[in-house]
Formats: structure tokens, sequence, C-alpha cells
């Protein structure tokens, strides 16, 4: 039974539907991590199983296991649930010790795997937590920042409908002084901005299919266009403002400038092992495959 499998038959047995997880690891909150009072809060023995301990330190092992997240359940129920898992974890393991499961070759090959993956992802986690730090964040987001263009924004309002009789004549109320949401609200048939009097916020000229870009980028604040066809429909368009759209600081930045900093300490580290390794592929015959320089 594998581990999703064994911990569906805890829950089951608590009478508790497990949801299908998937997903990144337990670090958003959604498992509870091991109380940060050191190794002797860790070593609390929170259940025994035939005088074997569990310790507050396997829950936390368990919680950030991505197999076992749980999310949408409290805290305490979540912790019930680990326990009673790791309770047939232990039970299980010795009844396939029992049963000498370990003596079959494919058991050793997973082990060694299973081993090497997380002594490989625990030194991948070590190394980034060492990069990963004020400073560096900080000078990224400095170097970053230097090398960024700053990008011109609208803000306008349209009324898009689907011919180019209807649009002149939208054009022709607006233009003669009706006020501009009130003929949006009557005549777009924009779902997304209708209610709103066709008002589509910010954005930058890419966001928007070129005609009705070139068209908007052109206008003044309070301007408003002639027709204008896009794959749509036609649109009359009217700019309320224009700004320099603002650079992010780096606090709104800083979990994304983090994660691209873990995320390249562990690329930088598995390409400088591969750098310094002699690698050999071997065909299905047994013959070395020429390998490309990377």
């Amino acid at each position: 039974m594998s581990v999703s499998k064994s911990l569906r038959v805890s829950l089951l047995a608590l009478g508790v539907a497990l949801p299908l997880a998937a997903g990144p690891a337990l670090a958003q909150g959604t498992a509870p991590a091991a109380p940060a009072a050191g190794a002797q809060q860790g070593s609390k023995v929170v259940a025994r199983v035939n005088g074997q301990d569990i310790t507050e330190a396997d829950l936390a092992v368990a919680a950030a296991d991505p197999a076992l997240q749980l999310p949408n359940i409290p805290d305490e129920q979540k912790r019930e649930l680990l326990t009673s898992y790791l309770i047939d974890l232990k039970l299980g393991a010795k009844a396939a010790e029992a049963a000498k499961v370990s003596d079959n070759p494919d058991f050793a090959r997973k082990l060694a795997y299973t081993r090497d993956k997380t002594l490989l992802d625990e030194y991948l986690d070590q190394q980034a937590r060492k990069a990963v730090t004020p400073e560096a964040a900080k000078k990224l987001y400095d170097d970053t920042a230097k090398t960024m263009t700053p990008e011109q924004e609208v803000r306008a309002r349209h009324i898009l409908v689907d011919n180019e009789e209807d649009a002149k004549k939208a054009a022709t109320r607006v233009k003669g002084g009706e006020d501009f949401a009130k003929v949006a609200n009557e005549l777009s048939k924009d779902p997304g901005s209708k209610t709103d009097g066709g008002d589509l916020g910010f954005f930058t000229k890419d966001r928007m299919v070129e005609p009705f870009a070139e068209a908007a980028f052109k206008l003044e604040p309070g301007q408003i266009s002639d027709p204008v066809k896009s794959q749509f429909g036609w649109h009359v368009i009217k700019v309320e403002e224009k700004r320099t759209k603002p650079i992010p600081s780096f606090e709104e930045m800083k979990d994304q400038v983090n994660t691209y900093l873990e995320r390249k300490t562990q690329q930088d580290l598995i390409v400088g092992l591969r750098k310094d390794a002699k690698i050999e592929k071997l065909d299905d015959k047994g013959n070395l495959v020429e390998q490309k320089k990377q």
C-alpha cells in the first residue's frame, strides 16, 4: 500500500473523507508544524505503539510530506489524523518486517531511491536557505528594478457593439454629451465591463488586442475615439487617465524574489554537480551514447 493509500485507510477509520491532495509542500500553513521550542519540544512523545515512541519531531516530518497534505482541515483534527497515520505506519512497517518484505530486491532499490531523493531534497533545501537572505533578496530587487523600463498605462472605458453602424450611433451620442458610462450600460455587449460603465481599469499596451490598444494609447484623457474594429466587434473608446506604471515595491515582490533566489540556487547547484561529474549514458545494447556538451 502506498503512503497516500495507507493515509486514506487511517482517515476512513476515523470517519473522515480525505480530499484529493496535490500541489506544493505544506510550507503554506496547511500542515501542523512542530512547535519551535528546540530539540526538547521535538522529542516530546505524542503516542506509543507497542512501546515505540512517536514524537513531535515525527509529526513534523509527516506534516512536511507532500503526499500527506490535508488542506481546509482544522489544525487539531489534522494533528489527530497525522498521529493516527503514524501509528498505522509503525504497525504496518512491523508487519512488513515480519513478512520479510525487505528481502525482496525491489525493496532495496526503492529504499535506495528514497534515500537518495531525501538526501538531495534536504541538501537543496539547506543550500537554498543559506542563499535566500534579506540582503541577497534586496540586492536582486534593486538590480532588477534598475533595468526595468517604465511602462505607460491608460485607464479607459469602451462600448462594444456588433457592427459599425451601431458603433457610429454610440459614438455620436457620447461625443454629443451623453454620459459614457450610461450609454455603455445600455448598449455594450462586453459582459466584463458593461455593468461598470465600460470601465476596463488601467492596462498596458500589450494587454489589449492591437487595433484597440493603438487607438486607446493615441487618445488623451477625456477624448473619445471613432469606431474601432477588432476581432471582438466594434468599439468606442474613452480614455479616462494616463500614467506611468509604478514599479512594484520590494515588499510587494519579496515573495517572488525569494522564490527566484531559491530556485536559481538549486538549479545552479545541480548544473555544477553535473559539470564536475563523469556521466555516461548507455543505449539498449550497452554502448556509450555520445554526450552533448551542456
